[in-house]
């Protein structure tokens, strides 16, 4: 190869570069912009997020405090909230530069079949957490903080309030909630179930790719039950009803997932049909001329 045809295969790939750095700097400036607004309404947020645990304790007549053990860590916890939120207020700015930076790259059948995922994606994901924070962390933290003893007023109690109905032989196991801990189980909820509920985008696009297909996915239903149990099981606290929910939810999500993929297999077949490339035999196996 001349030195002349290397720096004309070299220019586009710079060019890419200098495309990707730009897109870069606006995603982390829009990133940055968003972690610092996010940072001043930190405390509400976080107010919002152990909401859950506070009406818990409100409910076994406690007074819904938390507490920090370290000097730095409510700090820390409300930066890492701000940084979270700065993420998900920034997404849209962050998965437009991305979609400039890939569309021109894509044929325009890619481009259309590419773009409803980026845009159902986050939808899935906030419907997953809405589903988290509602539902199953009030479930989960009834069940975690039901085996502490209810002692009215544990803040009076501890500054040395009065203490003579608590009988001194007695040993008494109450819950002062940490404000790390009862985030990071919180967010743990949030996460888990944002991303359980991805199932359908994921599944969809590896249909699109032909990894999997929707008569694949009917066999192997009864392995995705067990897999689903088993997630339950690990993702909620030993408490059937929870399981339950998480199980009928999820396996929804299965559902669903398998009548996307007939869609993308119909949608696939009747262009290949229109393009005079794909053929059904006489048993409506639906396998190409050169597979029969």
């Amino acid at each position: 190869m001349s030195s002349d045809s290397i720096e004309d295969s070299s220019a586009p790939l710079i060019e890419h570069l200098a495309e990707l750095r730009t897109r870069l700097i606006r995603s982390v400036l829009a990133f940055t912009v968003a972690m610092l607004a996010s940072f001043v309404v930190a405390e509400p947020m976080l107010n919002f997020l152990v909401e859950p645990i506070a009406e818990i304790m409100r409910q076994r007549g406690q007074n819904p405090q938390l507490i920090f053990t370290a000097p730095q860590e409510k700090f820390f916890v409300l930066f890492q909230i701000s940084m979270l939120a700065g993420l998900a207020f920034s997404f849209p700015v962050i998965a437009f530069q991305l979609w400039r930076f890939v569309a021109p790259g894509l044929y325009k059948n890619e481009q259309g079949a590419f773009l409803p995922f980026m845009i159902a994606s986050p939808v899935l994901f906030v419907m997953g957490a809405s589903f988290a924070h509602f539902v199953v962390t009030p479930l989960a933290m009834n069940f975690f903080i039901g085996f502490a003893d209810i002692i009215p007023n544990v803040t009076q109690i501890l500054s040395g309030g009065e203490v003579s109905d608590i009988a001194d032989t007695e040993v008494k196991t109450i819950f002062l909630g940490s404000v790390k801990e009862s985030l990071a189980i919180t967010l743990k909820f949030i996460f888990a179930f944002g991303l359980c509920f991805q199932l359908p985008v994921l599944l969809t696009l590896m249909g699109m790719a032909g990894l999997v297909s929707a008569a694949g996915l009917r066999n192997v239903r009864k392995y995705a039950i067990v897999g689903i149990l088993v997630l339950a099981a690990l993702v909620t606290p030993p408490d059937v009803v929870t399981q339950i929910i998480l199980f009928s939810v999820v396996y929804a999500l299965y559902e669903v997932s398998i009548l996307l993929v007939v869609m993308v297999e119909k949608k696939r077949n009747d262009r290949l049909k229109a393009e005079g490339i794909y053929f059904e035999d006489d048993d409506d196996d639906g396998k190409h001329p050169d597979e029969a």
